[in-house]
């Protein structure tokens, strides 16, 4: 497992062909060329300056044949019927991600152009996109969508504090009366079923 800034808390008791490092995956790998049959990159929306490079350490690390795949939420948040109110937070969180990712020259903005940074970088042949809607809250009707947004809620509002107060006082420069109006907005929205949102996924 290779993280950008990964803490060292990874379980003792695992499968005897499964081992975790910790490492920086914007620098060099220390991999030799065609290590991997599998490489799979989750949730570094923000975390990347240069991903073009990422993808050429990927592409030289995989054999032949080899796969990558990676995972990463979108924005913006969106609704299931397609518009939410004017006022709503959930246009406001957008655009905070989107500012900030421009000051801190990694963007939050991935999806946009990560076949065209994969092609960039060496990638050829088939490049494989697929979206799924991840449900905030349990509006859905179906039942297996439903208990996915009751748990993606839940993962939301634990995580909420730590990564947007960062992202608000840290990046942006706003004062913590103004980081937590902000943050009992988005408790608000998420709670709110009639937005029926979700995360492009």
């Amino acid at each position: 497992m290779i993280g950008t800034d990964l803490s060292p808390i990874q379980p003792s008791w695992v499968p005897p062909n499964c081992k975790f490092e910790i490492d920086n995956c914007e620098l060099p790998w220390t991999y030799p060329d065609n290590t991997f049959d599998y490489i799979h990159i989750r949730g570094l929306v923000g975390c990347i300056r240069d991903w073009e490079n990422l993808y050429g350490e990927c592409l030289r690390c995989l054999k032949p044949g080899g796969w990558l795949e990676q995972q990463e939420f979108a924005l913006p948040i969106a609704s299931e019927d397609g518009s939410l109110p004017d006022g709503c937070v959930w246009h406001d969180w957008g655009d905070i991600f989107r500012d900030a990712g421009r000051k801190m020259g990694q963007t939050f903005e991935v999806t946009n152009d990560w076949e065209d940074w994969m092609k960039k970088a060496g990638f050829s042949g088939s490049i494989h996109t697929d979206s799924v809607k991840l449900p905030i809250g349990d509006w859905p009707l179906d039942r297996k969508w439903k208990e996915v947004g009751m748990f993606n809620r839940l993962s939301l509002e634990q995580g909420l504090e730590g990564f947007a107060t960062y992202i608000c006082t840290q990046v942006l420069g706003w004062q913590t009366v103004e980081t937590a109006l902000l943050l009992a907005k988005v408790r608000q929205a998420i709670k709110n079923k009639s937005y029926r949102a979700y995360y492009p996924l």
